[in-house]
């Protein structure tokens, strides 16, 4: 969770939603993503999404079914679709998000019946640290 918090900061500093993600295969990290969706004019360039792309050019497949995903926010459905499509065996999140999380919040996606592939979900690792990168990122643009 270190790696994705560093990532978090660097997002911070760039003007974006301090979130960072990290995969993870047999305890070496193969992709390190921060949000980005201002700086790639990208509105699918969150944090997962990138860290999974990198990690799915990295191995050289499509499936990730070998590695863990750890990120520092709840994922967003968008984001929790593509861990389900990608395989990853276990998500380790920070901070939840009761307002767009979508993994124990809202549509709660791994729960549904007709989701294809459910990984293992820990959460609040880290949530402290995340939440108040959160807290002070959006303080300080109010």
């Amino acid at each position: 969770m270190r790696a994705a918090l560093d990532a978090a900061r660097g997002a911070a500093a760039a003007g974006e939603v301090p979130v960072g993600a990290v995969v993870v295969l047999d305890g070496a990290i193969v992709a390190t993503a921060a949000n980005a969706p201002r700086a790639l004019h990208d509105p699918t360039a969150h944090a997962e999404m990138l860290a999974i792309r990198a990690a799915a050019q990295a191995i050289g497949d499509d499936r990730l079914g070998q590695c863990d995903l750890w990120v520092t926010l709840e994922p967003c459905a968008m984001c929790a679709g593509a861990i389900a499509h990608a395989r990853i065996a276990r998500l380790y999140y920070g901070a939840g998000d009761p307002k767009s999380g979508a993994i124990d919040h809202g549509p709660r996606l791994f729960g549904q019946s007709t989701i294809h592939h459910r990984p293992e979900v820990y959460g609040g690792i880290g949530e402290a640290e995340a939440a108040a990168l959160l807290r002070d990122f959006f303080a300080a643009r109010r």
